[in-house]
Formats: structure tokens, sequence, C-alpha cells
């Protein structure tokens, strides 16, 4: 973090802190950083880390997602599919996605209802903080699940090259969360494909 940022940060947390502590301690039980490794989507390796779940009656819960930018800046991508953008913006999808994620991960059975944008920046004009929830629906995780379908085929065919738009959020999501998994499994695969000439059960023909 560079200087400039750390003392922006220094200026704007402490307002941040003062307008949500009591909404925060009204939350009694909440998970912090949680990860989910090791899960799959309709046959697509994922994973990923939740910055809070907020654990609202037993098994149901909403997720924060903390964002450093600005929300004026950031509102579209919040979207879901229109026609302007028929894909949904990169933060509604992420949302969608980790409702995907926890419903894959069997480790708690949590049922993810809503998903939350967390903006810690303040609005330049007015000072106040923005946070924006969103309900996910059944029809919201097909959709995105058939986005995930697609991008893994393309990574396994060594096509997925994303939007080509360095500040794709969505794109940059993808390739972070699961990506690497696919690589990975796609590596695996090729290295047991290839015949090992040390085995003594290969034969030349």
């Amino acid at each position: 973090m560079c200087i400039r940022d750390r003392a922006y940060g220094e200026k704007i947390l402490p307002a941040y802190l003062d307008r949500y502590l009591k909404e925060w301690k009204e939350i009694k039980d909440f998970e912090l950083e949680y990860p989910v490794r090791n899960v799959q989507c309709e046959g697509v390796p994922i994973s990923g880390k939740l910055d809070k779940v907020e654990i609202l009656d037993k098994k149901i819960v909403n997720v924060i997602d903390y964002k450093t930018g600005n929300y004026e800046n950031a509102k579209e991508q919040l979207n879901p599919p229109n026609e302007k953008n028929p894909k949904g913006g990169d933060y509604w999808r992420q949302i969608v996605f980790y409702k995907i994620l926890l419903d894959a991960d069997k480790r708690n059975q949590w049922d993810m209802v809503s998903g939350e944008m967390d903006f810690v920046q303040p609005n330049k004009q007015t000072n106040e903080f923005k946070k924006v929830k969103l309900a996910v629906t059944p029809q919201d995780v097909d959709f995105v699940k058939k986005q995930l379908v697609v991008a893994y085929q393309g990574i396994k065919a060594h096509e997925f090259n994303g939007c080509n738009e360095d500040d794709c959020q969505w794109c940059n999501f993808v390739k972070s969360n699961f990506q690497t998994d696919v690589l990975n499994l796609i590596s695996n695969e090729e290295n047991e494909d290839t015949p090992d000439a040390s085995s003594p059960d290969q034969h030349i023909e």
C-alpha cells in the first residue's frame, strides 16, 4: 500500500466505523474471510474466499463483499442482465457466484439468500457510505452456472481469453477463482494421457 492510500484509509475508515459499528454488533454470529476450496459446480472446479458471512438464522446467511472503489463508478456493475449488458454486471455475477460457491460447500450447509456490496469509500459530494444488498434467485444461479460452464470449456480448450479488457471485474474474478484449478486439472489429465516411457507396460509397436 502506498503512503497516499494509507493516508486516505486513515481518513475515511474512522467515519466508516462510526457509521456501521452499531449494525455490526447486532450480528452475533459471522465468519470473516471464509475460504471455500476443492468444490465443484456442474463439473467445474471452483474456489473463493468470502469477506464476511453473516449467519442470520441457523443456516440462513447473507454474504458481504467489501469494495474500496466508489459506488457511483460501480453501480452499473450491480445490475442483473438487461439490454445494455445481457450477461449481467460484474458485481451482480460475483454475488451470484458466492451463492453457487456456498451451495457447493458441504461443511455448513448454509443457504445464502442475499449478498451485499459494501463500499467503504464515501460519496465525495454527500460524504455518505453506500451498501447494496441483492437477493439471489434460482434463475440467477442457473444463469451464472451456464456462464461458468462455458468459461470452463473454453479454458480446457485453451480458448478462454475473456473480453480482453484489463479492468473487467468478471474476467479477473473468473481467472482468480477457478482458472488455476482448471489449468492444474488439464495439466494432470495431459500427463495421465502421455505414455510413460519408463513403465514396463508400455510397448512400441
